[in-house]
Parts: structure tokens; sequence; C-alpha cells
């Protein structure tokens, strides 16, 4: 049978894009018409032949289309009928006729007129184009038995036809598929090869809705199973019950631990109360697995059990020695707290605080005090930390909650009288989740932390036996609040001598055994330990001693290796080069001779001490202040409060009274990159004023730290050790500083007081006498210099890290 259809010559007829839908020939649909321009062309088709041209636009969501924005092949359709709605819309029913492609689109009286080609379609219905249809038609069947959205019987009446493009204009119609796809199968022309591709397509989808079937079917199953098991599991319960056994299993063994547990009344109530709900429950709902969960983790939190507690001083003294050197008031307290223990039967839980640089041993001290007294030890780091949370824990109603860090960490220990480190207290956080320094505040209270409350547990718990222990490098950063339930030891830095003491008995054994070596292979001297702390570390504590000791190890194991296990390398001063390289540091960091406006000053930073140098020069000029270096806010206004005092005592200093008013003077603390604050540079920077005004040199073998007052008063520092140690490792033995400081020399070590010639002032005055190399010039008015004291107003970033 051959087919063949000769079309007419083009033609215009009014055009309506149409939104989310494609319509095909032989196909009849409902839509509404709203838009102004498809109401004209609407319009214009029923005054005219009631024939109208549609195509689908490219994106619904585009209210006037323009010509590009539309599909060119769409569908000449018959305006079966129209109503229109009280709203000034349009409900029209519409038919395909036939396929066509606009070939121009113009714009006319508000609406499209198309010039439309249908085309020309000749084949021959041959064997292999009813095989086709045949092919196509099965398919068809199995896709809309699959398609639970489809009417099986009213679908499959409606396809069976003998002609191709009806057929496959049908069966397109009625495919579950997106605008794009059908567009494509509309614009095919010739039914053959329309058929091809809707059987193409067809067993695409049949094949994604075979796989959706069979994930359906494999839960459905997977549901009926765990129903089955719930009735089984029931019908068991009911057989053992009927049997007289009762349900003696899993939940009789769950009331037997909480009875054993040793909680409190009301926790035990509580657990019992949660038992009942969850026997209540479906063992298969989310709900079971959560009061699981809690009824676990009470379980899991010691109620009862204590670590056996060793409480014989001298053991406890012979650990702390064997483990750290030095750090007497540390071991007298602990010791302390010892003793008490034996007297008192149930003394509250200390809450002691290391603070001190880093490198020092405040960590491991907590380690020690749980050896020295037999407890068990957990460590929490509270570095970074920014959640409350973390603390406190997560109420159970959220997915995934767990109790906060401290049950999580007593759960650890196992023991409800551990040795519980709280590391780095300083470094923690706070953002929108809370503040977790807020949280520790009933952590870290003898008389809250025995009603301590999880928002997991939810009930109170006892932390009164515990041992806290923090640890923090600056307390500045730690609340108010906070510091008060503590009692602060403070681990200054180490001196040379005691470095030298822990390396020989410390470091380099644990280096040797770490590396592989014995005590054959690899020997250290006293000259080459000395050698490693002065000119390549430059710390307060023994970190980075550690680290280069462990340095020159592993290059001696790298040579036991080739030259055999007998091998042996003594490591000297002399030697100490060939193994670590060039000295890091230079031996003196004091300036090599006395000079004007020159002064040494000592800081105290996170790390230690440090030196300072503070210069002064005195430029032609106008009477301006200019201060360099990144000084904070509080070293700005002590330079001030320093100019201020110069300018009071002028004639002292052999000046006028007017001498500020033609010349600038210009302030500077090198390493600019490192901010510096804090009082205590007034005296230093006041002596490099007067040195630069007098023109006479500061000695170069005196360093000085103190806060000046308007009046020359010197008033007291802290951080003394860690600046004196500093002056020693620069080579400076003595050392300017306030009377109010003198009370704290006897807490110095006596290598610093033996070393070091200390000199305590009141007044600037002295400072001065004791700095300058001659003494201050006879006043003579005339011939003083000239200095404005006018106050800075440059913008100097305030930092940290220095403080003075």
């Amino acid at each position: 049978m051959t087919s063949s259809k000769d079309k007419s010559e083009p033609r215009k007829l009014p055009m309506m894009p149409i939104r989310d839908m494609v319509i095909f020939p032989y196909m009849m649909t409902p839509f509404v018409v709203g838009r102004l321009s498809s109401v004209r062309a609407l319009e214009e088709a029923l005054n005219g032949d009631r024939k109208i041209f549609l195509a689908t636009q490219h994106d619904a969501s585009i209210d006037e289309p323009r010509a590009k924005e539309i599909y060119q092949v769409g569908s000449i359709c018959n305006i079966v009928q129209s109503v229109k709605m009280p709203d000034g819309n349009i409900k029209v029913l519409v038919e395909g006729v036939e396929r066509a492609k606009s070939t121009e689109v113009n714009d006319k009286d508000g609406f499209f007129v198309a010039t439309v080609r249908t085309g020309k379609t000749d084949f021959e219905m041959t064997p292999a184009v009813e095989q086709l249809m045949q092919r196509v038609t099965t398919l068809f069947e199995q896709y809309v038995k699959l398609q639970q959205s489809l009417n099986y019987e009213t679908i499959i009446a409606t396809v069976r036809m003998d002609e191709p493009a009806k057929l496959s204009d049908t069966i397109a119609a009625n495919l579950q598929m997106g605008i794009e796809e059908k567009q494509e199968l509309l614009g095919i022309f010739d039914p053959a090869a329309r058929l091809a591709r809707i059987a193409d397509v067809l067993d695409i989808e049949i094949e994604k809705l075979d796989l959706d079937r069979n994930i359906q079917s494999r839960v459905k199953r997977q549901m009926e199973r765990a129903q089955k098991e719930y009735y089984l599991n029931e019908k068991i319960k009911a057989i053992q019950k009927e049997l007289g056994r009762g349900e003696k299993s899993e939940f009789d063994e769950l009331r037997k631990k909480i009875e054993a547990a040793g909680m409190p009344k009301e926790t035990l109530e509580k657990a019992i109360q949660e038992l009942k709900k969850l026997e209540a429950m479906p063992p298969m709902s989310a709900e079971s697995t959560v009061s699981r969960n809690y009824i676990d983790w009470l379980l899991a939190v010691p109620w009862k059990k204590k670590s056996k507690e060793t409480r014989s001083i001298d053991f406890a003294e012979k650990v702390l020695n064997e483990d750290h050197y030095g750090l007497e008031k540390i071991k007298e307290r602990i010791l302390e707290f010892l003793a008490v223990r034996q007297l008192v039967k149930n003394p509250k839980g200390s809450i002691l605080c290391f603070v001190g640089p880093p490198g020092v041993g405040k960590t491991s001290l907590g380690m020690s005090i749980a050896k020295a007294t037999g407890r068990k030890f957990v460590r929490l780091s509270l570095g970074g930390v920014r959640d409350e949370a973390e603390i406190r824990g997560h109420r159970r109603t959220y997915i995934g909650a767990l109790p906060g860090q401290i049950i999580q960490h007593m759960k650890r220990a196992g023991t409800k009288n551990p040795v519980f480190l709280l590391d780095e207290v300083d470094k923690m956080a706070s953002d929108f989740r809370g503040d977790p320094a807020s949280a520790l505040l009933e952590v870290l209270d003898p008389e809250q932390n025995t009603t301590f409350q999880d928002h997991y547990l939810d009930v109170d718990y006892d932390l009164s036996q515990v041992l806290f222990v923090a640890t923090a490098n600056v307390l500045h950063t730690v609340p108010a609040a906070l510091q008060d339930r503590m009692e602060v030891l403070r681990l200054q830095g180490y001196t040379e001598q005691e470095k030298l003491e822990i390396a020989k008995q410390y470091l380099v054994k644990k280096q040797r055994g770490q590396t592989g070596l014995n005590d054959k292979n690899v020997v250290f001297t006293d000259d080459a330990i000395l050698e490693i702390i002065r000119n390549y570390t430059r710390e307060a504590g023994v970190r980075n001693l550690e680290r280069e000791i462990g340095n020159v190890c592993r290059k001696v194991a790298r040579r036991v290796v080739k030259k055999g296990a007998k091998h042996k390398e003594e490591i000297t001063a002399a030697s100490i080069s060939e193994f670590l390289g060039v000295a890091r540091f230079r031996d003196s960091e004091v300036h090599e001779k006395s000079e004007v406006g020159l002064v040494t000053g000592l800081a105290w930073t996170e790390v230690g001490g440090s030196i300072l140098t503070t210069e002064v020069t005195v430029l032609d000029g106008k009477g301006k202040l200019t201060i360099t270096g990144q000084l904070g806010d509080v070293m700005q206004e002590s330079a001030q409060a320093a100019l201020a005092y110069i300018r009071g005592r002028a004639q002292a200093l052999g000046l006028s009274r007017e001498f500020y008013r033609n010349v600038d003077l210009h302030l500077h603390v090198p390493e600019g990159a490192i901010p510096k604050d804090g009082p205590s540079a007034g005296i230093t920077m006041a002596t490099a004023l007067a040195s630069a005004l007098a023109k006479i040199p500061v000695r170069r073998d005196i360093a000085m730290t103190g806060e000046i007052t308007l009046r020359g008063k010197v008033l007291p520092i802290g951080g003394l050790k860690e600046k004196l140690l500093a002056a020693l490792r620069a080579g400076i033995f003595q050392v300017i500083l306030p009377k109010a400081n003198e009370k704290d020399v006897a807490e110095l070590p006596d290598n610093i007081k033996k070393s070091m010639k200390l000199h305590f002032v009141d007044t600037m005055d002295e400072v001065l006498a004791l700095a300058l190399e001659s003494p201050l010039p006879t006043p003579v008015p005339q011939e003083a210099e000239v200095l404005s004291a006018v106050p800075p107003s440059s913008d100097v970033v305030s930092g940290q890290v220095a403080r003075q």
C-alpha cells in the first residue's frame, strides 16, 4: 500500500505560542487563553476558517515571547469550541490537524501571523513498516502497564489503528516525557522515522520503569520482613509468658544493670521510667533507638566506681621529681593537696590552673599528678572550641545528639574521681552557638559542680570528686569569672642551668629512645647542650631544645646505620654546627657600643621575655613627635607621658623651657612588624628622650623596665623573671627595676640573683643617674635645644605580642 499526501502551498495563519505542552495532530486538547496577543490571534482565527497555528515557546516563564523564542515546528489546529469566561479569559478546545513548520513570523495588530509549510510525506506501507507498527504498539502496551498514571483500557483502545502517522502521533501525545523530547518527536515529519524514534524512547522508558518497580518491590519485601520479625518477636514473647518464663531477656538485663549502677535516686527513677517506655515501643521505631542510646549512656557514665587513690606523700614526691625538674612551688601545692586528702574524708575537688609560656611542662604536670595520686587521667583540648554544646551536649530531640565532652571524657575515664586536664583554656572562642567559657563556670565551681547537668543526660551528675587541672599560656583572654573559680599557679620560663639539667635528665634520654640509639651510640657533653640552648633556641620552655636534640640524634642514627651498631659519637660544643648548621641566634642582642638616644628595654611576651631596643633621634622641625614600631595605644600614651616628664624637668636636663619649639623627635622601637603594647616601657622611652636631648650616651651594659608617671615616679611591672632571663641571655648583667618589685626578688632563681646586679629605683632621676654615661649638664637656658611636645596623630596598630 502506498500513501501520499501533497500539501498545499505555504499559507498564513494566526499563530499562538503555548506553554508547557506540545500539541500533536489527531490530539484533542482543552486549554485557557489569557494573554492579550493570544486572545487576538484566537479571535482572528474564529473570524476566518477557524484554523490556528500552535507552537510551544522555549521558556514557559516568559509572558510575551518573541518569535525567536518559539519553536518553529508546531501543529495546525481546528478550533472545535471556545467559551469566554467571566474573568476575560477564553477556554478553548482544539484538535490537531497536521504538523507544520513556520518559515516567517510577523506581528499584525498585536498578534503573530505565521507563514507555515506542512511539507510532503511519501512512504510505502512495506512489511517492515507494518512490523515496526506492531513492535511500537506492543512496547506501548508494556509502557502503559508499568506507568500507573495512565488508564490502560482507555489508552490501548485509542492506539489500535492502521495508519502509521496517526499511530505515532497518538502514542507520542500520551508519553510521560519532557517538552524538549516531545518537541523532537513533533519535528519528525516522516511517519516511519517517527515510529522508529518512538520505539527507542519506549525501550528506555520501560527500562526505567522496570528499575523503579524492582526497587519498590525490594523496599516492600524489606518492610514485610520487618513486620514479620516484629510479629514473630511478639509471638515469642506471648509464648514465653504462657510458659511462665516471662520476658527475661534484654529488658531484665538492662533493669539489673540500672539497679547496680549506683545512680542517685532521681536518676534511677528516670532510667527505670525510660526503660518502661522502651519496653512499650515497637523495636523498629526510631524513638526506640533514641531511648536505648539514652539508657546506654546512663549506664556508661561512672556513678560510684572510684580509683583507689595513692595517698603516700613520699611516693608522690618521688614521681614528681622523676618526671619534672624544678617547679618547686607546683610540686609543693600538689603534695599539700595529698596531705589534705589524708586528713579530710571527703574534700571538695580542687581546680588548679597552670599558666605559663609554651614548653614549660604544663600538660605533662597533669599526667604526673594522675600518676602520683593513682587516679585515671583524661585530657580535653579546648583550643578553638566555640560551641557551648561541646561542654553541655545536645538535647535528645536532635538527630545524632550526644552528651558533651565533659560526660564523654568521664565515660572514658571510667571512674568518678579522675584527673581531668582542660588544656589550652585560654584558646576558647565564642560565636552564635554560645560561649563555652560560660558553660565551664558550673563545671569548675566546687559549690556547683555537684549537680552538673548535661543537656543530653538531663540529670544531675556529681563532678565534685574530679581533680580539674587547666592550662593556659596567658590569663587575659580567660573571662574574669572563670579565673575566679581556679587556683592560678604560674610556671615561669626556665633558666639556662635549669634547661641544662632538664636536657641531661629527661630530653636526651627520651630522644635517644625515640631514634633507636643507646647511651653508647651518642653522648652529649654539657657544653654541647649549652651551645644548643644559647645559639639554636630562644624560648622560655624546652620544646625547641628537645626538637634540636632529636635532630642531632637522627643524624647520629643515620651514621650508626652506615657504620655499624657499635659506632659512637660524642657531641661537643665544637661539633654542634656540624649537626645543626650555622647558629640561628647571636651570642648577644645588645648594641656594640654606648650611643646617644639608644636604650635597651625588657619586654614580656607569651613565649617568655625578650630584649626590646628603643631609639630616639632629634631633627630640625616644628615640634612634632613621631612614634613608630607598631606600638599599641598604651605604649603610645607611655611615650607621651615620658615626653611630658622631660618637658617638666627641662632645666634639670640643661634645656630651656622653650626647648621643644624648633625640633622634631622620632621615637622608634625596632622589629616594626611585631605589634607591641604595655605600660612598662615608660622609663625606657624617657631615658632615650633625655639622652637624645642632652646628647649623653646611654650605657650599653644596662637594661631597664618600669612604668613612668608624669611626676617621674617609677611604678612596678610584671613578668620579672622572664625579663631578667632575657637580659641574661643577651649578656646584660645590670638591670634597673622599680623599687616596688624588690619583694619579688625572693622568688627569683639563685643563679639570677648571683649573676645579675639589680638596681631598684623610685624616681626617673635615679634612672638617669644610673643609665647615662656622664652626669647631666648644668642648666644653661640660653643654649638649650628645642623640642615640641605635640602629641602624635599617627594611626598605630595595637597588638598583644610584646607587653612592656
